[in-house]
């Protein structure tokens, strides 16, 4: 009896085991299945579209970055004078102008000044030993110098003035007529001078003036595009420099030039005020060569 007890249990137990064990493995392969069918796929659904996203958005930042990157620009005179307002382009070609203006009469000038001074000069060594008028003319030739034309004015006023025994009157009407002379002379040799005094007096403003106008439009543009980057900026205030340092370069030379020929231009009438006094003192001695009487010429010898 307890034997054939003791047999069922045994039976019982092990139906029991074999039937949970049957249901573990069947919880654990439902769970596999789930685990295959739905969870994997779940991961590559979203797996799946979640790289091309990422590369779309970073194709996107990248096109947003180029983008909103300014344009470099090339900060060259020629490409900022290109790319300058209309106001601005004509300051700075008309300063352009003036600085080549400025060099035309700095060729012109020095070689007129270099050449009268030199012609002067030699003139002067010319008749440094004439006795009269007359000695000086034949020594000058056809040289054409201001000293010619005093020499010619002195002669003439002597002749028109042959029979008068006044010669402070003469000599008085030839200081006028070398003055006149003179006169011309320095307003001839200064011809220019006033081109440069001008240059150099207004260039700096008129370059500040484009300065200003295209400063202005920067600051115009900086309004409607609202924003203060420096890339952004740079170039409109760059080019609107430029006109004042185009300003500079032409006033700076014309300044310098100017008072270089006005230094010359000093010397040169120097010269011409010594000529004027030598043709006075000719006309002097054949006045008073003219006037010598022979009792005086008489007197003269005896004393001898």
């Amino acid at each position: 009896m307890f034997g054939t007890v003791l047999r069922i249990g045994v039976v019982l137990t092990s139906l029991s085991m074999a039937t949970v064990a049957l249901a573990q493995q069947n919880t654990a392969g439902s769970d596999q299945k789930v685990m295959s069918g739905t969870t994997a796929p779940a991961a590559q659904q979203s797996a799946a579209p979640v790289a091309p996203n990422a590369a779309a958005d970073t194709g996107m930042a990248a096109a947003d970055a180029r983008a909103s990157r300014p344009a470099l620009h090339e900060l060259s005179p020629w490409s900022m004078f290109l790319s300058a307002d209309i106001i601005v382009k004509a300051v700075m070609i008309g300063l352009a102008f003036a600085s080549l203006v400025t060099w035309t009469v700095f060729i012109a000038k020095m070689i007129e000044l270099t050449f009268v001074q030199r012609a002067l000069r030699a003139a002067l060594r010319k008749i440094a030993d004439s006795r009269s008028l007359a000695e000086a003319q034949f020594a000058l030739g056809s040289n054409d110098t201001i000293l010619s034309s005093l020499v010619s004015a002195a002669m003439r006023e002597a002749r028109l003035s042959a029979g008068i025994s006044s010669d402070a009157g003469v000599k008085e009407r030839a200081a006028s007529s070398f003055a006149e002379i003179v006169r011309a002379e320095a307003r001839r040799i200064r011809l220019g001078m006033g081109v440069l005094a001008t240059i150099g007096a207004t260039s700096p403003f008129v370059g500040l003036f484009g300065t200003v106008w295209g400063i202005m439009n920067s600051f115009i543009g900086i309004s409607k595009s609202q924003t203060t980057n420096l890339a952004v900026v740079a170039p409109g205030i760059a080019e609107a420099l430029l006109a004042t340092a185009i300003g500079l370069v032409a006033a700076i030379p014309a300044v310098i030039i100017y008072n270089h020929f006005a230094r010359m231009t000093k010397g040169y009438l120097e010269l011409v005020s010594r000529s004027s006094g030598v043709a006075g003192r000719l006309l002097s001695r054949d006045l008073d060569r003219t006037h010598v009487s022979p009792q005086g010429r008489v007197n003269s010898r005896a004393a001898e």
